[in-house]
């Protein structure tokens, strides 16, 4: 102890303790905040962060996270939407609902470490990992299963929409298994290579993050790529959209009668007129502007997310690799022997408190935007209908149920039927239309239809004057009391 009176001091000044008293028996030792500057191995108490930043700092973390339990309820309104609401009300679509999955699991890696209140240090110098702390294994490969696949996802929804918009592609079934399995294997695979070369650890607050070893190679690189192929296919299906709707308005101002004319002669994929391709991607870009805003809004997360983690790696492996850099924060607290009068010091050196916390705001946000921009409002309309079928069912159980020998002897207890008029019974319609020229179909089960493109309803033109006639009215040439037809006239 040579003198200190506080157990691990050795020959460091306050308020550092010296490396050689703790054994590396586990924890994650790299994430030691250690110098040799100070003559012997000194390293700052665990968790590093709280000599970083303010003492509000892991109250302000707590209450960000904390915005995960109204996204998590959000998320899980919209999935139980999705599984017993008929489409039509939810108009669900599965990479949609592989989105808000995926946007649960980095919920979860939120609210995990809030339900468990984990020890973030081994001990006095040494943060915990996966390895020391379970909570600290499942709260990061919420975080980074849950990252990895919502932006494969969003990628891959983009795709998906780049090929129907742009070039007038049909998918189907192949394209939806195909995507299946790419939009989880690629995460799955991701996952594995970032905890097997990377792993994670107590960064900062409660939750796990990678660590800095290799990330950039196994996470951070993938990550990127992946959102910047989105954010190119987004953008060249937003130009394209704009141009067949500058190139519509002029096509409209020379031709007037063109848009009451069918769309005859035009494979899907054939050449389309720009008032063709415009009524063709008009009905997307209204069925699919949630989710162009859902990509824009996620990837801009990333990207933000992902700079301020690279950028902060880059700082703490620059101060440990050269620690003369933080020499007045160092001189600071050798002199105070206190983190309060050097914070702002501190501050200089790694990313600064509100870009932490809106970093984490915005992650947390997610289930939010998830359901004002994934969701509908006939999904509450859906809920409060089966709720009112399920409780008019119950009431005529219960009128079934209760009624006695009195109402089968007085028939006029009963509401006659509608198709019992005077005694006599009529017909009954197989249909009721109600206000419709054709028949009113309503889906029902589970079916998934095809949200990137929609088939436009065949309008006759007005100025046509052909019309159906019924046998009555076609003229006859002919006697029908002979056997043969004899021509009025031979010439």
């Amino acid at each position: 102890m040579s003198g200190n009176n506080t157990f691990g001091r050795g020959s460091c000044p306050k308020p550092f303790l010296q490396k050689d008293l703790f054994p590396a028996t586990g924890g994650y030792i790299d994430g030691r905040f250690c110098s040799d500057a100070l003559g012997a191995s000194c390293c700052l108490p665990c968790p590093q962060a709280d000599w970083l930043y303010p003492d509000n700092f892991s109250s302000v973390t707590q209450s960000a996270s904390w915005i995960n339990v109204a996204s998590i309820l959000c998320m899980a309104f919209v999935l139980v939407s999705y599984t017993f609401l008929s489409v039509d009300k939810t108009h669900r679509h599965y990479m949609n609902t592989c989105i808000v999955i995926s946007v649960v699991m980095i919920s979860l890696g939120f609210l995990v470490p809030l339900a468990t209140k984990p020890d973030q240090c081994y001990n006095t110098i040494t943060p915990n990992d996966m390895y020391s702390s379970r909570t600290c294994g499942v709260s990061g490969t919420f975080i980074l299963f849950g990252g990895l696949s919502a932006v494969t996802w969003i990628c891959l929804r983009s795709i998906g929409l780049h090929l129907q918009i742009c070039w007038q592609v049909v998918l189907g079934s192949s394209f939806m298994w195909g995507t299946l399995i790419v939009g989880w294997v690629i995460p799955a695979s991701g996952l594995a290579l970032a905890l097997v070369f990377s792993g994670v650890s107590f960064r900062f607050g409660d939750t796990c993050h990678i660590n800095h070893n290799n990330s950039l190679a196994d996470f951070w690189i993938p990550l990127l790529v992946l959102a910047g192929i989105t954010l190119i296919v987004q953008f060249v299906t937003i130009s394209y959209c704009i141009k067949v709707y500058v190139l519509y308005l002029g096509a409209r101002s020379t031709t007037r009668g063109v848009l009451g004319l069918p769309l005859y002669g035009n494979s899907i994929r054939g050449t389309l007129s720009p008032i063709e391709a415009y009524r063709r991607i008009r009905p997307v870009i209204y069925l699919q502007w949630r989710g162009f805003t859902v990509v824009l809004i996620i990837i801009a997360e990333v990207v933000f997310f992902s700079i301020i983690f690279v950028f902060l790696d880059n700082v703490e492996t620059r101060l440990l690799h050269d620690p003369l850099q933080a020499e007045a924060w160092l001189i600071c607290l050798i002199e105070y022997g206190r983190k309060e009068p050097c914070t702002p010091l501190g501050q200089e050196l790694v990313v600064n408190e509100a870009t932490v916390v809106a970093v984490l705001v915005l992650l947390s946000l997610n289930g939010i935007w998830c359901l004002l921009l994934l969701g509908h409002f006939s999904m509450f309309t859906g809920w409060y209908e089966l709720a009112k079928g399920i409780r008019e069912h119950a009431s005529f159980e219960v009128f079934r149920d209760g009624a006695g020998t009195d109402n089968f002897e007085n028939p006029g207890a009963y509401e006659m039927p509608a198709n019992v008029r005077n005694g006599a019974k009529t017909p009954e319609p197989a249909f009721t239309q109600i206000s419709s020229p054709t028949p009113v179909t309503s889906k029902t089960g589970r079916v998934t239809p095809d949200y990137f493109g929609r088939k436009a309803r065949y309008n006759p033109p007005s100025h046509s004057t052909i019309s159906p006639q019924t046998p009555s009215t076609i003229a006859r040439n002919w006697n029908l009391n002979q056997a043969s037809a004899i021509p009025k006239s031979k010439f």
